[in-house]
């Protein structure tokens, strides 16, 4: 195992903003986070092994979720003049993938194989918390990390379980 104090190192040379530990026993797959997927709002589903249907059922997710023993949640929190600030939301976006990709150092593909072929880089593919049905703010309340930091903030949330 890893120690905390480690991870919370890694994670603020990574750049980013707040961090807590993550209790495994704590994380739910709900159907109705995973139902929210399938409006495909992002534009995902369906298209790469990392989100749903690709990433599994839910009882998949969880058989995964469970096999580690420890995780760290961590945060990019952004500034914004007003709840219309696409462009602040934008730019705490790209800062939380970076921060998640200098993490992880990721080889990164250019087309996912999905669904023709098997993941090239199945070691390395990352789902979201939601495409595992993961409600996020709740995992944040569950592991003692704020999700709502005022009108004039947003913030994006990602895990890493080891």
């Amino acid at each position: 195992m890893i120690p905390y104090e480690e991870l919370t190192r890694i994670a603020w040379e990574a750049g980013s903003s707040a961090c807590a530990p993550l209790h495994i026993r704590t994380l739910r797959c709900k159907s109705e986070v995973r139902d929210m997927c399938a409006g495909n709002s992002c534009g995902q589903y369906g298209r790469r092994w990392s989100c749903p249907p690709g990433c599994g059922t839910l009882e998949e997710c969880l058989e995964r979720i469970n096999g580690y023993s420890q995780g760290i949640l961590i945060q990019t929190i952004g500034e914004l003049e007003d709840s219309f600030d696409a462009e602040a939301m934008a730019e705490a976006e790209r800062r939380h993938k970076e921060s998640l990709a200098k993490m992880l150092k990721l080889l990164r593909c250019r087309q996912c194989s999905y669904p023709d072929a098997p993941c090239r880089f199945p070691g390395e593919a990352v789902s979201s918390m939601e495409a595992y049905g993961l409600l996020v703010s709740q995992v944040c309340r569950d592991n003692h990390l704020d999700y709502y930091y005022g009108s004039d903030k947003i913030a994006y949330t990602g895990c890493f379980l080891l």
